[in-house]
């Protein structure tokens, strides 16, 4: 009987431990151009759990990329990120943010033209609503780019995730153009800014 109930208030405490844990996790969306270059930074960024691309912002409910990338429907090309609260916070999810797209360019990140490459954070809470503000407010008063920042800060409402083959399209495609032209440079941006806030590998 004794057993038992030491096995019972182990099993209590795990459980407790593991509600702890998932209580510190928070999750953003974000829109900073194409997804594939958003989703390669943020899976090495330490504390995010999880980056899934996807499509937020648009009129059509369950789209599928070609009917996105038509800019018909609305939607952006985003990332939903989960993060440790613990471990990083979401004003450092914003630096990388503002680090590894141009926030200054209305609906186009280079190449990439049209209203599903705009640059948008979609928020869930105040807080987060008022750290995009804040962090955008920063930097313009900084003058830290050349013209104003047009990211926009918008509620979320709802996410769809992309088809899985742009899932981790980077990891997975890496001797692609696109990916040693386009996004490695981003990648090595980032790990160069934020050398000290990489994942151990």
């Amino acid at each position: 009987m004794k057993n038992i109930l030491l096995i019972c208030l182990f099993a209590l405490s795990l459980n407790g431990i593991s509600q702890n844990k998932k209580a510190n996790l928070e999750t953003i969306t974000l829109g900073g151009g194409c997804y594939w270059c958003v989703e390669a930074v943020y899976e090495n960024l330490d504390g995010v759990k999880s980056v899934v691309s996807g499509f937020s912002g648009g009129k059509v409910a369950n789209p599928t990329y070609e009917e996105v990338s038509t800019g018909e429907t609305g939607h952006a090309e985003v990332v939903q990120i989960t993060f440790d609260k613990n471990v990083t916070d979401i004003n450092e999810i914003f630096k990388v943010f503002f680090t590894v797209h141009d926030p200054t360019t209305l609906n186009r990140q280079g190449a990439d033209v049209g209203t599903q490459y705009r640059s948008v954070i979609f928020y869930k809470n105040e807080e987060q609503k008022k750290a995009a503000q804040s962090i955008i407010a920063d930097l313009n008063k900084a003058k830290v780019y050349n013209s104003p920042i047009v990211t926009k800060v918008e509620p979320f409402k709802v996410f769809y995730k992309a088809e899985d083959y742009h899932q981790n399209y980077y990891a997975n495609n890496k001797n692609q153009p696109y990916c040693k032209m386009v996004i490695q440079p981003k990648i090595e941006k980032f790990e160069k800014v934020f050398k000290d806030k990489l994942k151990k590998k």
